[in-house]
């Protein structure tokens, strides 16, 4: 009899233990707001999504057909708090828009530096100094929604099999001029990585047996994407990249990435 009373117990509290985790998970308030943008003659929706109170973690989806990134950081999200800005354009991952007579097109991570973004338009099309000056201003948008020192900005990202991996940064590889450090794990998919601004995570994600690159904030191209942005302005930065698909992946990464976050900002 003692001991059914104990299992008994012991099923409770663990029943308890359960639902109470279940309550902390759901107690995360998520408040969600929309900015219409106008580009030139289009609108550009941005979704901001708050979880609880923190801004720590801000989370930042500039391609909107890169949707594993996003269902695997709302997992985080609803775990740990923090915000989360999405460009919504249709599932695309270019934005068009009108100016003028001219229909253009950009890479929404090439926007972040004149310099990114006449290559971006150049590359999709044609470019002009007012449609570049269009487009500056939609990225300086985004930039002033982040929080005032974050306590790192987290880029989600996903790639296709073989088109865009770690060994990219690899010394004597075509981008090895951006990175300082890089880690490659041989028993890992190329495919899946960290790239990061900030040496401390370098050394925390290669130590947890993820492929890793540590950016040259100094020396690096400005293609005009966020990681060179932040680079440059001295924030905490992070790009976790996997192949389409791969959720359960990109969330045990995004696990490993907060755990190796230092406590102060």
């Amino acid at each position: 009899m003692r001991y059914l009373l104990y299992i008994t117990l012991f099923c409770f509290t663990c029943s308890f233990l359960q639902v109470h985790r279940t309550a902390a998970i759901r107690s995360i308030n998520v408040t969600e707001k929309t900015i219409l943008y106008q580009l030139a003659e289009n609108i550009v929706p941005i979704k901001i999504q708050q979880y609880g109170e923190s801004t720590d973690m801000v989370f930042i989806n500039l391609h909107d057909d890169e949707l594993t990134s996003v269902d695997a950081a709302k997992k985080i999200l609803e775990q740990y708090g923090g915000m989360l800005i999405e460009i919504e354009n249709n599932s695309q991952r270019n934005i068009r828009f009108k100016l003028g007579r001219q229909f253009y097109k950009v890479d929404p991570n090439r926007m972040f530096s004149k310099e990114g973004i006449k290559k971006s338009l150049e590359q999709l099309g044609i470019t002009s100094l007012k449609a570049i000056n269009e487009v500056e201003k939609l990225g300086q948008r985004i930039v002033q929604l982040i929080p005032e020192k974050p306590k790192c900005v987290i880029a989600l990202h996903n790639n296709t099999s073989d088109l865009f991996s770690v060994i990219e940064y690899a010394p004597g590889k075509k981008r090895a001029v951006d990175s300082k450090k890089v880690y490659i794990n041989t028993e890992q998919d190329a495919d899946d990585f960290f790239l990061t601004t900030d040496e401390h995570l370098y050394e925390k994600l290669a130590d947890s047996g993820f492929n890793t690159i540590l950016q040259d904030n100094k020396h690096c191209t400005n293609d005009g994407s966020l990681s060179v942005y932040c680079g440059k302005k001295n924030i905490r930065y992070v790009n976790c990249e996997t192949e389409h698909g791969k959720t359960q992946q990109y969330y045990d990464m995004m696990k490993a990435l907060v755990a190796a976050l230092p406590e102060s900002k």
